[in-house]
């Protein structure tokens, strides 16, 4: 086993332009899937023209909520582009300058204060489907944050408004009157009222105004609480049933360097299982020489050993620009072993089954795509059947093992360490198997 080791180290050496591609291009398209996960989407340009006059306000009762609350709220969700006029916008969206114009009218204000009239916004854009959705999309998620920013003015604006009328005194609130009496107090000031008064008609009809004000004290007390849960009617407790949270971005490192481990492995273990049968050396080698068993062996740990390496720098490299816990490295090794081995061994299986380099190479690497972007499929996003089937697939293979594996080193997410090493060495023993069988054809 040491000689063929030696023998296949000799032939790398001599094929550097070869192992620099097959390091090179997995850490590549690692780093562009993490990338792509990691990534939030950036906020676009968009032109906004704001036809309001200055300082225009919504008048509620006597309150008055200024409008250019409303669109900070909505500038704040994009890139704006201040343009004079709807034309300039329109010149900007057709030139690709920014991808589309909102134009604020000058009646907003007028219309935000009416109870009949929705106020509108226009919307230009232009461009291809993704760029249309992406449009929607976040002006949709703006409009939606500012009118909640500006709902929120108008319902202390409210409360503040009922708040006078209970209390009364000096409310500070434009057009009311100094030394408002509250209606709070008027139930109190009657009954002292009508405690002097004689019995008869006066006195009757003096008890009714005390009722009705008693009645509307405790509704208008009532309202100012139902205003202060309308601004928050549900809100969100979260809990997670198991595991911990996971940062994306850490995430997204897991995603990166489980997928150069499998690229890597898999590709060198197949390349050198089938290069033995295509210089017709296979043959030779298990007559005498070495057992099937052993050169699976040798096959499956180089592979497995180079690809370990460049996955552990690959971490460690990461790491250095993204908070890792380095506390668990021990657990990163065990992690990066056990899913090299799965992915020697599935290599060595694809290597035994096929008959040349080339077609080795190509299954390797057409069966190692499609693995990795099913494992990431998540659970809800695709009917309950087809989420079976990918579950299925992903056990038969080791990705989704190696991943849950490596995330669970590194963040501590669920399932266990140990359920996912257990899984993926049950698949080195499955693929080493396999592999044995397809060199019973060996000549």
């Amino acid at each position: 086993m040491r000689w063929l080791l030696r023998k296949d180290l000799l032939i790398l050496r001599r094929s550097r332009l070869l192992v620099a591609l097959l390091i090179v291009y997995p850490v590549a398209i690692a780093l562009l899937i993490g990338f792509a996960i990691s990534r939030s989407p950036s906020r676009p340009h968009v032109a906004i023209v704001d036809e309001t006059p200055p300082g225009a306000t919504v008048k509620l009762g006597s309150q008055r909520v200024e409008v250019s609350r409303y669109a900070q709220e909505l500038f704040s969700q994009v890139l704006s582009v201040r343009v004079a006029t709807r034309s300039q916008a329109i010149a900007k969206v057709k030139s690709g300058e920014v991808i589309a114009a909102v134009v604020i009218p000058p009646n907003i204000a007028a219309r935000l204060s009416s109870v009949t009239e929705q106020a509108q916004l226009e919307v230009l854009y232009n461009g291809d489907a993704l760029e249309q959705s992406l449009v929607r999309s976040t002006l949709d998620s703006a409009i939606a944050q500012a009118n909640l920013g500006f709902s929120e003015q108008i319902q202390q604006a409210a409360a503040k408004a009922i708040s006078a009328l209970l209390e009364g005194g000096s409310s500070g609130i434009l057009g009311a009157p100094e030394n408002l009496i509250g209606l709070s107090q008027i139930p109190t000031k009657l009954g002292a009222i009508i405690a002097r008064q004689p019995r008869g008609h006066a006195r009757a009809e003096l008890e009714r105004v005390q009722a009705f004000a008693g009645f509307a004290a405790e509704n208008l007390t009532l309202s100012r609480h139902v205003l202060a849960t309308i601004s928050q009617p549900i809100k969100a407790r979260s809990r997670l049933l198991r595991g911990r949270r996971t940062p994306l971005n850490t995430f997204a490192v897991v995603v990166a360097v489980s997928v150069s481990l499998m690229f890597v492995c898999v590709l060198l273990a197949a390349g050198g299982v089938a290069l033995e049968r295509e210089e017709r050396a296979l043959g030779r080698l298990v007559r005498g020489l070495v057992s099937r068993e052993l050169l699976l062996a040798e096959k499956g740990l180089l592979a497995a050993g180079a690809s370990f390496l460049v996955a552990l720098a690959m971490l460690a490299g990461v790491g250095a620009f993204v908070s890792l816990d380095w506390s668990r490295s021990g657990l990163w090794l065990l992690a990066l072993a056990f899913g090299a081995l799965a992915f020697g061994a599935l290599g060595v299986a694809i290597g035994a089954l096929a008959r040349e380099v080339r077609a080795a190479s190509l299954l390797a690497f057409l069966l190692s795509l499609p693995l990795a972007f099913l494992a990431l499929v998540p659970s809800g996003s695709v009917s309950g059947g087809f989420y079976d089937a990918i579950r299925v697939v992903s056990f038969a293979f080791p990705f989704k093992a190696a991943l849950q594996a490596l995330d669970s080193a590194v963040n501590g997410a669920a399932p266990a360490i140990g359920a996912s090493i257990a899984h993926l060495a049950g698949l080195t023993l499955a693929f080493g198997a396999l592999a044995r069988l397809g060199l019973r054809r060996a000549e």
